[in-house]
């Protein structure tokens, strides 16, 4: 599917419907945080994968992306047809989040803040599977509407401080993640350490 298709409110919406019988959610708004903390990770996946690894990152421009839906409608991954000069990445990626967070918003109900907070988790998350560091992150979420990404260490490994969630624990039987930033920051560390294979301190 072409990514463009996220500017697209019908195709939005069958989305969101079918996000929302998956996960049993009937709250419009937290149905389209929940598809965009995935569908996020995947759009920003190319672009973050091939800045950290060098050379001419691929362009995060939406006409550049195709995505890759699960049956149930999961964007699972993207691929980029195109590359860019590194120093365009920070802003056409801003630029492909600015009309991705306003299509979610609209059609959704979801407040574009916290769209871009999970845009910032997801890129901090993609640059981190890759290999980057913090310095990375931060130079490719450089857009003032991106808040700064964070990490931690933990158990000797670098994480994700989260700014963002994903509200999936109000879906039925589900419960926050191990990260999640709404929980006692000593839950999650606790949480965080047993996952990675640490006796919580």
């Amino acid at each position: 599917m072409p990514a463009t298709a996220v500017t697209d409110p019908s195709w939005l919406t069958t989305q969101f419907a079918a996000a929302a019988h998956r996960y049993r959610m009937d709250r419009g708004a937290s149905v389209g945080v929940l598809w965009w903390y995935s569908a996020s990770s995947a759009l920003l996946g190319p672009s973050a994968e091939s800045y950290v690894y060098g050379g001419r990152p691929a362009d995060p421009a939406l006409r550049s992306l195709t995505l890759f839906l699960h049956e149930d409608g999961r964007v699972l991954d993207a691929r980029a047809s195109s590359f860019v000069d590194r120093l365009a990445v920070p802003v056409r990626l801003a630029a492909t989040l600015s009309v991705c967070v306003n299509s979610v918003a609209t059609v959704s109900g979801a407040a574009r803040r916290t769209l871009w907070a999970i845009a910032t988790d997801s890129l901090a998350n993609r640059v981190l599977w890759a290999g980057g560091s913090p310095a990375d992150a931060a130079a490719l979420a450089a857009d003032e509407r991106l808040p700064a990404p964070r990490h931690v260490e933990v158990a000797g490994q670098r994480v994700v401080r989260r700014a963002s969630c994903c509200l999936i624990y109000e879906a039925p039987g589900q419960q926050k993640c191990t990260s999640c930033p709404r929980q006692h920051p000593d839950d999650r560390l606790r949480r965080l350490q047993t996952a990675l294979g640490q006796e919580p301190g």
